[in-house]
């Protein structure tokens, strides 16, 4: 029916009845089938000529007079040529993108990434401090769906200008993966991540740095004189002398160690295969005994925390000792040190094995590479003496390298081959 709109008239509308009021023409109240009472708006699309209802609110909730204001606002939008209802509903579609937005930047999508799928790898620990050490500082609070291609390329500079090349190549991996796997759990997400961001050619990815012997002594120098944790002097030296990866070391358990020997667990070694470490006594110097004060059975060898938990300041720990054997260098108006790795030390040891005579097998055995592929059968303690005797004589080097005998220069370079 038609009549003008008023408090009175409205409450007095029954189920399915409609007042339709010309103040503004298309402003009406209806009565739903529920007893509540609506104000809508009602007008045609002057482009589509589509009829749309409009909710203004809910008798009450407004008043008559209210409603009406809001009638008329709208009628004048129709009239300059807006159609409100599709003016709503985009500002809802994109209150609830901002809305999802906030709750997926670039840290909610890592944190989610490392928790789900990153944390059951053995490169996880790796993948974890790459994010936390460049990708966080940089765009972590960004969203994800604002997330540009300029801006990961800012933090891939910042990163190659920090730690080189290689590096920003390992984040841009490990960010493109992430990236990836939020893309095939988001139908709104495209990874901005293409082709032509690394820095650096697959060949000149593979590191071939071998440490000299003037730098396996200034890394020996430095670790003593540089204001670094105990337990990473230890640490770093064991990565020589035992010819393992940077995290297989750290995370050495007492509950490893039986005797002379290390048995590094297959869950958490490259090849998935238990790995036997002989123990020379060199080694077994730097493993250290039972932390102060510890209750448990097992402990981490090299631990801040007493034991509990392994070492993790790697970045920190680095930056620290090449500033000190800059410094060393530098007071004895040497050239910098060209630019090396924990890694690296690895590589050293298998260099100064084939120095040292170690038949080539042997010394692949202690890197724990299984000459001619893995077999059915594996036993952990097979060339166990082979090893014992490689490392033996890696352990012998070493301390010429780092004690050369001044009147018997002569046997280092005998030792060189």
């Amino acid at each position: 029916m038609r009549g003008k709109i008023t408090k009175e008239a409205v409450e007095a509308l029954k189920p399915g009845e409609i007042i339709s009021d010309t103040n503004p023409t298309g402003f009406v109240a209806r009565c739903q089938p529920s007893g509540k009472i609506s104000y809508f708006y009602r007008y045609r699309d002057k482009k589509t000529g589509k009829k749309y209802w409009l909710g203004l609110g809910v008798h009450g909730d407004i008043t008559p007079k209210r409603a009406r204001e809001l009638a008329a606002a709208r009628a004048g939008e129709v009239a300059g040529g807006t159609n409100p209802l599709m003016e709503q509903q985009s500002q809802r579609e994109e209150a609830q993108i901002a809305e999802k937005a906030a709750d997926n930047t670039v840290d909610a999508v890592l944190d989610d990434f490392v928790k789900r799928h990153a944390q059951k790898l053995r490169s996880g620990d790796q993948v974890k401090r790459a994010f936390d050490d460049y990708v966080r500082p940089e765009i972590g609070d960004r969203s994800i769906y604002g997330l540009k291609r300029n801006e990961i390329t800012k933090m891939l500079d910042k990163v190659e200008d920090k730690a080189g090349p290689v590096m920003a190549d390992r984040v841009l991996a490990h960010v493109r993966k992430a990236f990836n796997w939020q893309a095939a759990r988001d139908d709104d997400f495209s990874s901005p991540i293409v082709r032509g961001m690394a820095r650096t050619k697959p060949k000149e990815r593979a590191r071939k740095r071998v440490l000299a012997d003037d730098e396996i002594r200034d890394v020996w120098t430095a670790l003593q004189s540089a204001e670094l944790p105990e337990c990473y002097r230890r640490y770093v030296k064991s990565l020589l002398l035992t010819a393992t990866r940077r995290n297989e070391a750290a995370d050495m358990s007492s509950i490893e160690l039986e005797g002379d020997t290390w048995t590094i667990p297959g869950e958490r070694y490259k090849n998935k295969l238990d790995h036997v470490v002989p123990l020379t006594a060199q080694a077994r110097a730097l493993i250290g005994e039972k932390p102060e004060g510890f209750r448990g059975n097992a402990w981490f060898v090299f631990s801040t925390t007493g034991g509990d938990k392994p070492f993790s300041g790697f970045s920190k720990c680095k930056k620290a000792l090449d500033k000190q054997i800059a410094k060393i260098r530098k007071d004895e108006k040497r050239e910098k040190m060209a630019r090396w790795t924990l890694h690296d030390l690895r590589r050293t040891a298998r260099s100064l094995m084939s120095r040292a005579k170690v038949p080539a097998d042997h010394a692949e055995r202690v890197l724990g590479h299984v000459i001619g592929g893995v077999r059915e059968t594996y036993d952990r303690y097979e060339y166990l003496d082979e090893k014992r005797d490689a490392l033996e004589k890696l352990a012998g080097l070493v301390d010429l390298i780092l004690n050369p005998p001044a009147n018997n220069v002569f046997r280092l370079e005998e030792a060189r081959g």
